[in-house]
């Protein structure tokens, strides 16, 4: 496979962080955002401080992004924020904010990059999702109901751009050990676990092994589809 053009969100650390690292080993050049200024560092890649709630720097992101490659092969939707908490108490700052990034900040760089994405022989789209949408977990409403949006966005973005050989697919990772997860208490996310029909923690390597089946030049009939890990009952 000839070397492809990725932009990842939410590049700053955890899952994305890792996910950069991967392709990176897979040989991509590989882009990277985040409302840090903390990254990988590596040949091969370049990282924005941008936050993706914000349409205008994200408009000028794409735009470098086009200077310096051309053009994308597969973007990464994986930026996105949770604020743990139940509805009755959950501010509306925080369910504002959980909205403008997961919601909006997806929405936002897919509208960007689908054109540079026309560009690519194997043009893909990859979103993140959760097991909190299926669970429909007690305490995470406004995160799950987020996600839940996101997955909608996905399967309809995939009829309007099917057209042009692009895919829109998304991954729901169960619990993955990030900074996210360690601001739960322990006996929640073993309560989750306990749940999948695979009852154990998921890794960054499972993430990543559906993200590169989505991006497969294969994977051309692949589309609208979310890919849950762990199982659940």
């Amino acid at each position: 496979m000839s070397q492809r053009r990725v932009l990842v969100t939410g590049a700053s650390r955890g899952i994305g962080a890792a996910l950069v690292e991967r392709f990176l080993a897979a040989g991509d050049r590989v882009f990277g955002c985040g409302r840090s200024s903390e990254h990988p560092s590596a040949d091969g890649y370049r990282h924005f401080e941008v936050d993706v709630a914000d349409a205008d720097a994200v408009r000028e992101m794409f735009k470098q992004i086009r200077k310096d490659a051309g053009g994308l092969d597969l973007l990464v939707n994986n930026a996105g924020i949770a604020r743990m908490n139940v509805v009755a108490l959950t501010p509306a700052a925080d369910a504002r904010k959980v909205v403008e990034t997961n919601v909006l900040g997806t929405f936002y760089c897919t509208t960007q990059a689908i054109r540079l994405l026309r560009t690519s022989d194997t043009p893909r789209i990859v979103n993140l999702s959760t097991v909190a949408v299926p669970l429909r977990l007690e305490g995470e409403a406004i995160y799950a109901a987020s996600k839940a949006a996101v997955e909608m966005l996905t399967r309809v973005t995939a009829k309007e751009v099917g057209p042009w050989g692009i895919t829109c697919n998304a991954v729901g990772p169960s619990p993955v050990k990030t900074r996210l997860t360690a601001n739960v208490p322990e006996a929640t996310i073993e309560g989750l676990v306990k749940r999948q029909a695979r009852a154990e923690w998921a890794t960054v390597a499972d993430v990543y092994n559906v993200v590169e089946f989505f991006a497969r030049p294969e994977s051309r009939m692949v589309t609208g589809q979310v890919v849950y890990l762990g199982g659940f009952s």
